[in-house]
């Protein structure tokens, strides 16, 4: 992971999630997205998931992949499946954080015809048919910052049911003035740590994100994996007690033992991406498959 690697006890969380909102941890800093509407939806889902004794599931789709109508119903089919929230990844021709699976989706989808007009339009199908899940696109600064600030992104995506967004490659020391944009439209920006972040750093971003905070679970680019690295339970347990906001696990989670390793370690929700899109086939149709992987996944959530 480039730019996120460089930038890189449930009751007492939930009471942290809640104060986040209140003040930013620095009164001289950008005052953060994590009190928008989007942010509180966010957090929500995972309030409800801890509820339940679960951590929260946050499958992967991409957007137009592997066309327009049929990315709708793999979506539909994660939502059903046990999504607590959606992470939609927004196609994109350099997708620097991407391993070969999700590449060769995106290159798909772009073929397809994918747009950013497209996967905003995805993004408004998937919130009017389920409204009650959380919906946090994916994307890179071209996309959404591009030379401005962001301000029609950020507010074409809230308007079309988005609670936040990731911008993989975004740092906070360049996000003020999207953030600004984004608070504005009631969106979450949700920033990114990595393995190789310094201990304060990662401090810095975690009081900057909203909604919650995504904890790259190793060095290097998406992808399916057959076991998560062996230091990952410390390194969660570290980000957990220096973050406001919920932590989600991403990067390399493919399998029901990961989500146990992972909640065990404390986190409070797990991000699925490579995997589900491998289970859908060469195609991308196998919506079947897709589902029961992600009904395996949510049972090893706990509850």
């Amino acid at each position: 992971m480039s730019r996120a690697g460089d930038a890189g006890g449930r009751s007492a969380a939930g009471s942290r999630w809640r104060a986040r909102s209140a003040a930013p941890a620095d009164p001289g800093a950008t005052a953060g997205t994590d009190a928008t509407v989007g942010a509180r939806r966010i957090r929500a889902a995972f309030d409800a998931a801890r509820a339940e004794g679960r951590v929260g599931l946050i499958p992967y789709v991409v957007a137009g992949y592997p066309d327009a109508e049929g990315s709708l119903a793999v979506a539909l089919a994660a939502i059903d499946a046990g999504a607590d929230l959606l992470e939609v990844g927004l196609p994109y021709s350099d997708p620097l954080a991407d391993g070969a699976t999700l590449q060769r989706a995106s290159g798909i989808a772009l073929r397809a015809g994918a747009t950013l007009d497209r996967s905003v339009a995805l993004l408004r199908a998937i919130a009017a048919a389920r409204p009650g899940t959380p919906l946090v696109p994916m994307a890179y600064a071209n996309q959404v910052v591009g030379g401005g600030d962001g301000r029609a992104a950020a507010i074409a995506l809230a308007d079309a049911g988005a609670s936040g967004v990731i911008v993989a490659d975004l740092t906070p020391d360049e996000g003020a003035p999207f953030e600004a944009a984004a608070r504005d439209a009631g969106l979450a920006v949700v920033y990114l740590v990595a393995p190789t972040t310094a201990p304060a750093r990662r401090a810095e971003i975690a009081a900057r994100t909203g909604g919650f905070l995504y904890c790259v679970s190793l060095v290097g680019v998406t992808g399916a994996r057959t076991s998560l690295p062996r230091a990952v339970g410390r390194y969660v347990t570290e980000v957990k007690a220096i973050s406001p906001v919920p932590v989600g696990v991403g990067f390399g989670v493919s399998r029901p033992e990961h989500v146990r390793v992972l909640r065990h370690a404390g986190a409070d929700g797990v991000i699925v991406a490579s995997a589900l899109v491998d289970a859908l086939g060469p195609d991308g149709r196998d919506v079947a498959a897709l589902g029961r992987l992600v009904a395996g996944l949510r049972a090893a959530t706990g509850g």
